[in-house]
């Protein structure tokens, strides 16, 4: 079962990772959370060390633990 999250605007977002390449070569690991659940990239739990944070706006993210979620203006 895909880890799924519901905002404080009643919207429910399923969360997903993807490995993709750097300009310098090295594999990066993406998290993003996605409205739609697309099987072969969803994740059945948040990372360890990380916790999902929501956005004024509405938009969730994965924050690592004890840092603070700039909002920009």
């Amino acid at each position: 079962m895909a880890y799924s999250h519901t905002n404080s605007k009643g919207t429910t977002y399923f969360l997903h990772t993807k490995k993709s390449m750097t300009s310098t070569g090295k594999e990066r690991t993406l998290f993003y959370f996605s409205k739609e659940l697309k099987e072969n990239e969803a994740l059945n739990e948040v990372p360890a060390g990380y916790e999902v944070a929501e956005m004024k706006t509405g938009m969730l993210v994965l924050k690592k633990v004890g840092e603070k979620v700039e909002v920009p203006s």
